[in-house]
């Protein structure tokens, strides 16, 4: 049922608990990816998701395996992900005790980090929340579904088969030409228009960034949503969350937000600045509920919102935004981003430089990468993915491993901070086993760096920032990984491009001492 739906590669461990699970995978034309921590599993298959498009599959075990994949589950719901979790269950916890993987309430237990958490108890059940899920995924906010099955009727015959015929559609409907007009009115009346794109509106960038651009409007983008507004001198970039960036909104006489919750992670800051009138276009209705006095709401696809709103935009729009202005902002943020982290805005130059194009990345929660997402941009949308709702550690590694098995033949790598690698770094088996030319950039400050710059402002002597690394360049060779020390930023730039045309993953290892050598 699974390949009849698309599914071509499933991400997880088996037990004994759910081996019946990985019957007849092989036989219906599955690959199966055996990860080395559920958590890796759920990362890899949050990755393949990003990548691809279509959902992750995961499968894991009762009780600690599914307990394991919860953090990956969070990731994938913050970040709205479509990511499916399949595993086994015990047939009966209340009069029993004792039992192999017991938890008191394991559907409860990960229900906390996804949109629903179901059991089927029979086989027509497992058919239907299957088809739930997939149905889901196509017409409503992407985010994980965790379906569990108990092991007696994972060993039992199933009386049936699944319908093969489906009668959902992939997309919402198209906005009434009524509700298009209002929205093209407003924009064309607007002196300093400005939107915001988030990550909801990267599948429908081409339109999105039309109307943009026709309008006159400026534009910043959240971290999700870089690379959807390219070449266009009113656009902001990446630099929402700068605190004077309010400053900026409190210009404007029409704030647009396009596929962004503009929650905490995005912008830092408990307002965004506006006193105009905010248009919220979402598929969720709580993000949609979230409107001022004056405001107004859309729920519709991005993509078709757009669409029908450029057939009404009969000439375009002059507003009084100056580029010279916005260009002087994005140089002033620059320039505060290389003051609070220094040095680290060369290295993302020079590795942005180097990478070939249409490289996707994968970044986890570490210096190099939190100033990648201000100063980097992204000549496309979609192609660099990053842990920023949840936030978990050890995102990296494993879902760039799940990015490359869903691009084949195309650039993917990884930036991760030392502390972070501990994490998953048992998946680094896993992109050898694979044969992954997988770079994986590996920044070692030999610290919780950010945590200890928290600390000190916060004036709380640095405690517990510092762990003992391993060599890591001897690790990655142990597990049959290639491992380069770069000296200079030069001799980094050669050694990431020799590592996209390896035959395994490579860890390119990179300390501050590269910014004084350069």
């Amino acid at each position: 049922m699974l390949k009849d739906r698309g599914v071509d590669v499933i991400f997880g461990i088996p037990g004994v608990h759910n081996q019946e699970m990985y019957r007849g995978i092989e036989d219906a034309g599955i690959t199966h990816v055996l990860a080395r921590h559920e958590q890796g599993a759920g990362f890899m298959a949050d990755g393949y998701a990003r990548a691809s498009g279509k959902p992750g599959v995961a499968y894991v075990i009762t009780g600690p395996g599914l307990c394991n994949i919860m953090t990956p589950m969070g990731q994938a719901y913050s970040d709205s992900v479509p990511v499916l979790v399949i595993s086994s269950c015990l047939d009966e916890t209340v009069a029993t005790r004792g039992q192999l993987h017991q938890m008191k309430d394991q559907r409860a237990a990960a229900e906390t980090v996804c949109d629903w958490s179901e059991e089927a108890r029979s086989a027509s059940a497992a058919y239907a929340l299957i088809d739930r899920a997939f149905g889901e995924f196509e017409t409503t906010r992407k985010r994980p579904k965790h379906i569990q099955v108990p092991i007696a009727q994972l060993q039992s015959q199933a009386p049936t088969g699944w319908d093969t015929e489906r009668s959902v559609t992939g997309t919402l409907n198209p906005p009434h030409h009524d509700v298009a007009k209002v929205f093209a009115d407003s924009l064309a009346a607007a002196q300093k228009p400005i939107f915001v794109v988030g990550g909801g509106a990267v599948s429908a960038g081409g339109p999105v960034a039309e109307v943009i651009r026709k309008s006159g409007a400026a534009s910043f983008a959240t971290y999700a949503g870089r690379g959807l507004i390219c070449d266009d001198p009113l656009h902001f970039g990446a630099y929402l969350p700068r605190p004077d960036s309010a400053a900026i909104f409190a210009q404007a006489d029409l704030v647009v937000s396009v596929g962004t919750d503009l929650a905490e992670v995005d912008l830092w800051r408990d307002e965004l600045g506006a006193t105009c009138a905010h248009i919220r276009i979402n598929t969720d209705d709580e993000v949609i509920a979230k409107l001022g006095a004056g405001d107004s709401g859309f729920k519709c696809d991005a993509g078709l919102f757009f669409d029908a709103v450029l057939d009404l935009m009969t000439q375009e729009g002059h507003s009084t935004w100056k580029a010279e202005d916005i260009a002087a902002s994005r140089a002033h943020w620059r320039a505060e981003v290389d003051a609070e982290r220094p040095g680290i805005v060369p290295v993302c130059d020079a590795l942005r430089d180097c990478v070939p194009e249409g490289t996707m990345i994968y970044s986890d929660m570490t210096q190099l990468a939190y100033t990648a997402k201000e100063v980097w941009d992204m000549d496309r949308p979609g192609h660099w993915h990053h842990p920023t709702g949840f936030g978990t550690l050890g995102y990296a590694t494993p879902a760039a491993i799940g990015g490359a098995v869903a691009r084949p033949g195309l650039p993917t790598m990884a930036i991760i901070g030392d502390y972070g690698f501990h994490y998953t770094m048992a998946e680094l088996g896993v992109a050898v086993e694979l044969k992954l030319p997988l770079p994986i950039i590996l920044w070692d400050n030999t610290k919780l760096g950010e945590i200890e710059d928290s600390m000190v402002r916060a004036q709380i002597a640095p405690n517990a920032v510092v762990a003992h690394n391993p060599d890591f360049c001897k690790l990655a060779e142990a597990f049959g990984a290639k491992a380069v020390a770069p000296t200079s930023l030069n001799d980094m730039q050669d050694v990431v491009s020799a590592a996209f045309d390896a035959d395994g993953p490579t860890i390119i290892y990179l300390t501050p001492d590269i910014l004084n050598a350069s």
